[in-house]
C-alpha cells in the first residue's frame, strides 16, 4: 500500500520553512525564495503539505488518548483506577493542571498556520488563478483545497477541544490577540470551504486516496462544522459580548459561568448540514459503503471496513484515514491499536502478539443490553477477551488496570486479524488511524434531516445501515417514527455502528442530552451492581443476563483465530471474532506459544448458571472452571463509579469537557485570553 504520509516530509520542511517548531503566536513566514521553492512544482507543494499530516498524526493528538474522545461516554469508559489519564473523560477538566495538552494545542496551530502558508502561495500563482478561471480541478486547485481542509480541520480540533480560541493570527508575528468566538469562527471555515470544494478531486481521482484530503471529505467536514455549530455546547457565560448578537436557547442550569446552549437560528446550519452531508454522497469517488463481503471465510460487511486496516489497505469506507507506516527507518508510531485495540499482555517486542494497552473499554451495559439479537456489530465491535502475550487466547478481567484487566474491551483494531502480526515491536503495526467513513456520514445525513422534518428521507437512510448489520430488512426502524423517537432512533444507531470510534462523546453533546444520558447509564450501572451482588446476576431488559461468575476452559481449535458463528451453544466460538493468531507458525516468536489449547471455552456469558446446580456440577466435570466476572465490577464499583461520567451529578448540569488552553498563550495575551468553565488559570 502506498503511503504518502511520511517522515521524509518533515525533513523536506524544515529545509524549506526555517521553523520546524514555534508557538502558534510566533509562528514566522519563510522568505521569498522558499515561498518560490515550495510551490515550484505540485509535488514540491506536495511535500510541504504533507508536513501537517505527518505533524498532525504524531502531535496533535494522541498523547491524550485522542483528547479523551473515545472514554467519556454513556457507552466508553476508561480502565484504570484513580488515573488522571481520563479526567477530562469523566467531566473533571477543573482537575487538570493548565498545561496538560498543551503539545497538542501548540502543534495544532504550528499545522494550520503551515497549510494557511501553502494555501495562500498557491493562491497567489498565476497557473492556480488560471485554473480557477476555466472552472477545472487540477493539481494546483486540489493543493489549495486540501491546504484549506487541514486549516478548516485543525480550527476544528481547537474549538471542539477548547472551546472559543485565537483565530486568524497564523504566520504574523503578535502580541496583541484575544479569544474569538466559535460560532464566527465556523462561519469563517464553512465559507472557506465551501469556494474550494468545487475544485478539488474527488476521492480517487488525480490519485488522491483517504489518507489525503478531497472534494469527499471537503463536503463532509463542512457538514459536520455545520452540525456541530448548529447542536448544543457548553458556552461561556464569563466574556461580555464573546458571541455578539446571538441568541440561545439554554438547558439545565448556569454553573462555573457557563451553560449548555444552541443557538436559536440552528435549523439554518442543519440546512448547511444537510446539502453538504448529501454532496459527499453525491461526490464520494470511489468511496462506498461497504455492504458485501467477498471473503470465504467471513461474511460481516461491517467488519470488512476494520479488516482493511489489518490488511493495511485504504478501505473504500473511509472518506479520511491518518496514514502509517510499519516498521523499518520510516516506521511511525501506530499509536491508534496499542491505544485502543484489542488488549494484549505481550511484552513490547517479539511477543505473541506485542503488548497492547487498551485505554479504551466499553460499558457492561451496552455490551449486554444495547443490541438485539442478529446484529453482526455486536462482537467485531466488543470482545471478552485479549491476548496472553504467548499465543493463547485470555478473557478479560473487570478488575480495574491495564491490558487484559480494566474490563470488555473494543474489539474493532486487533494485531491478531494481521497476516502476519507484526511482532517486532509494540506500537509500529502500520495500522492506519480513522478519522470518517461513509456510514458516519450517512447517519449524520439522517441526523440533519430528522431535525429539519424529513422523517422519511432519515429514516431511509438509518435502514440503510441496520440493513447491513443484520444482513436483511428484518430489523428496519417504523417509518412511522419521528420527531424525538427518530432522533433518539438515529443517536442510538450511531451509538451502535460508531462504538469506539471517538463520536459518542459529540453525539451526546450535539443532541442536548449528554447530562441526562449520563446521569441515566450511571444509575444503570447502579441498578446492574446492586442486583449483582444481591442475587449473583443482573438481567437486561432483552434478555441478557450478566452473571459474578462464568465458566471457562482452554480448548484446542484447529484455527484459533475465529468469526462469526450461528451457534451460539458452542462456547468456544461464540462469541465470535475473537481467538488468536496462529503464532507456531510465525518463526521469530513460535518456539514462545505455551502449549496447544490456545483458545478459551466460555458457558454462562448470558445466561445465569447458578453454582449448586447440576448444570454447575456437568461443567466442572468437563474441565470447566469457576471464573470471577460480573463479581469484579461489584468489588471495584468506586472505581467504576468514578470512571463513567462522575462529573456529571445532575441532569441540569452543563457538560464541561473542554482542556485548559496552556499557560504561554494566557500569559502573554494581556487579559484577553482566560480559560473558562472553572478550569485552571
Amino acid at each position: 500500500m502506498k503511503k504518502y504520509i511520511n517522515y521524509i516530509a518533515t525533513v523536506i520542511l524544515c529545509i524549506t520553512f526555517a521553523h520546524c517548531k514555534k508557538d502558534f503566536l510566533s509562528v514566522s513566514s519563510p522568505s521569498n525564495v522558499d515561498d518560490n521553492f515550495v510551490t515550484s512544482t505540485p509535488s514540491e507543494t506536495f511535500k510541504t503539505l504533507s508536513w501537517c499530516y505527518a505533524n498532525y498524526r504524531q502531535n496533535c493528538i494522541m498523547g491524550t488518548y485522542r483528547w479523551n474522545d473515545p472514554v467519556g461516554s454513556d457507552a466508553e469508559t476508561y480502565p484504570e483506577e484513580n488515573s488522571s489519564n481520563n479526567l477530562n473523560g469523566i467531566l473533571r477538566p477543573d482537575l487538570l493542571p493548565i498545561d496538560a495538552v498543551a503539545g497538542g494545542f501548540n502543534n495544532l496551530y504550528s499545522t494550520l498556520a503551515r497549510a494557511s502558508k501553502v494555501a495562500g502561495l498557491i493562491a497567489a500563482k498565476d497557473a492556480y488563478k488560471n485554473d480557477v478561471a476555466a472552472g477545472k480541478a487540477t493539481d494546483w486547485t486540489q493543493l489549495y483545497g486540501e491546504a484549506v481542509t487541514m486549516k478548516a480541520f485543525c480550527y476544528f480540533n481547537l474549538i471542539k477541544h477548547f472551546g472559543d480560541v485565537p483565530y486568524g493570527y497564523e504566520n504574523n508575528y503578535v502580541e496583541d490577540y484575544t479569544l474569538n468566538s466559535r460560532f464566527a469562527i465556523y462561519d469563517t471555515l464553512i465559507a472557506s470551504l465551501k469556494t474550494a470544494e468545487p475544485l478539488m478531486y474527488k476521492l480517487g481521482e488525480g490519485g488522491v486516496t483517504a489518507e489525503r484530503f478531497s472534494r469527499t471529505y471537503c463536503n463532509a467536514l463542512i457538514g459536520e462544522l455545520a452540525l456541530y455549530a448548529g447542536g448544543y455546547q457548553t458556552i461561556r457565560t464569563d466574556v461580555s459580548g464573546l458571541y455578539g448578537k446571538l441568541s440561545f436557547d439554554k438547558k439545565g442550569t448556569e454553573q462555573f459561568n457557563c451553560v449548555y446552549a444552541r443557538r436559536t437560528d440552528y435549523l439554518d446550519y442543519y440546512k448547511i448540514a444537510k446539502q453538504y452531508l448529501q454532496a459527499a454522497i453525491d461526490n464520494k469517488g470511489t468511496s462506498q459503503l461497504i455492504t458485501t463481503d467477498g471473503r470465504t471465510y467471513a461474511n460481516n460487511p461491517f467488519q470488512r471496513h476494520f479488516q482493511y486496516f489489518h490488511d493495511l489497505q485504504v478501505s473504500p469506507e473511509s472518506l479520511f484515514e491518518v496514514g502509517n507506516i510499519q516498521g523499518g527507518q520510516q516506521a511511525t508510531t501506530s499509536e491508534y491499536p496499542y491505544a485502543f485495540g484489542r488488549p494484549s499482555d505481550g511484552g513490547g517486542t517479539n511477543a505473541a502478539p506485542t503488548k497492547t494497552f487498551g485505554a479504551l473499554r466499553i460499558i457492561p451495559t451496552v455490551y449486554y443490553g444495547e443490541y438485539e439479537s442478529g446484529d453482526k456489530r455486536r462482537d467485531p465491535s466488543i470482545t471478552v477477551t485479549g491476548s496472553n502475550g504467548d499465543g493463547n487466547e485470555k478473557m478479560l478481567s473487570f478488575v480495574p488496570g491495564n491490558k487484559t484487566t480494566g474490563g470488555i474491551s473494543t474489539n474493532k483494531w486487533d494485531e491478531n486479524r494481521m497476516n502476519p502480526p507484526y511482532i517486532a515491536a509494540q506500537r509500529n503495526s502500520g495500522m492506519n488511524w480513522p478519522v470518517l467513513r461513509m456510514a458516519d456520514v450517512i447517519l449524520m445525513l439522517a441526523e440533519a434531516k430528522a431535525e429539519l422534518g424529513e422523517s422519511g428521507d432519515a429514516v431511509n437512510l438509518v435502514n440503510q445501515i441496520r440493513q447491513r448489520a443484520f444482513g436483511n430488512a428484518s430489523h428496519n426502524i417504523s417509518g412511522g417514527l419521528s420527531s424525538d423517537a427518530l432522533k433518539d432512533a438515529i443517536w442510538q444507531e450511531r451509538k451502535l455502528e460508531l462504538l469506539g470510534e471517538g463520536t459518542r462523546r459529540w453525539d451526546m453533546i450535539r443532541s442536548g442530552k449528554f447530562s441526562e444520558r449520563a446521569v441515566a447509564v450511571r444509575q444503570e450501572m447502579t441498578n446492574m451492581i446492586n442486583a449483582l451482588k444481591a442475587q449473583g446476576y443482573y438481567r437486561f431488559s432483552n434478555g441478557n443476563v450478566i452473571s459474578s461468575y462464568i465458566w471457562t476452559k482452554k480448548v484446542n481449535l484447529t484455527s484459533p483465530l475465529t468469526y462469526d458463528t450461528p451457534d451460539s451453544t458452542n462456547g468456544a466460538l461464540y462469541p465470535g471474532w475473537r481467538g488468536q493468531y496462529d503464532y507456531r507458525t510465525v518463526a521469530a516468536v513460535s518456539g514462545k506459544v505455551v502449549g496447544t489449547t490456545l483458545n478459551v471455552s466460555i458457558k454462562g456469558l448470558f445466561t445465569y448458571i447458578d453454582r449448586n446446580s447440576a448444570e454447575a456440577t456437568s461443567l466442572q466435570s468437563n474441565g470447566y472452571v469457576r471464573t470471577n466476572w460480573g463479581i469484579d465490577i461489584v468489588n471495584s464499583a468506586t472505581s467504576y463509579d468514578r470512571n463513567v461520567l462522575s462529573g456529571i451529578t445532575s441532569a441540569g448540569d452543563p457538560p464541561r469537557y473542554y482542556w485548559p488552553i496552556p499557560f504561554e498563550t494566557i500569559s502573554k495575551s494581556k487579559g484577553k485570553v482566560t480559560n473558562g468553565y472553572g478550569l485552571a488559570h
